[in-house]
Parts: C-alpha cells; sequence; structure tokens
C-alpha cells in the first residue's frame, strides 16, 4: 500500500466517522497550516540558494593556465 493509498484510506474513515460538516471544519486549518509551511519551505530554499550562489568558490582553479603553463 502506497502513501497515497494510505493518505485516502485516513481520509475515508475520517469522512465517515466524523461526517462530511466536521470533516470540511477540521480540514481547513490544516490545509491553511499546509500552504503556509510550502510558502516558508520555499523561501528558506531560495534563500539557501541565493547564499550559495553568492559563495566564492575555493580551490576554483583555471585550468587553462595551468595545461598551458602560464603563470
Amino acid at each position: 500500500m502506497g502513501f497515497g493509498m494510505e493518505l485516502l484510506f485516513i481520509l475515508m474513515l475520517a469522512l465517515v466517522v466524523l461526517g462530511p460538516k466536521r470533516l470540511q471544519a477540521m480540514l481547513g486549518p490544516v490545509a491553511r497550516a499546509k500552504a503556509e509551511l510550502d510558502a516558508a519551505t520555499c523561501g528558506i530554499r531560495s534563500q539557501f540558494g541565493a547564499d550559495l550562489d553568492a559563495m566564492p568558490r575555493e580551490g576554483k582553479t583555471d585550468a587553462s593556465h595551468e595545461l598551458a603553463g602560464d603563470q
């Protein structure tokens, strides 16, 4: 059973136990929290990528000068 099937089973079980109105009321805050988490994750990823791009590359050499023997 994959993760998607397990999630579907849990949602169907919650629908039977709670009913459609209570399930909808409970899933609203969960959906908002997930959206906030996704936005925060996107911000962290973009900041991390920008920081990596801004870092100087240590140990990087110019191979053309080494191969030609130029100093």
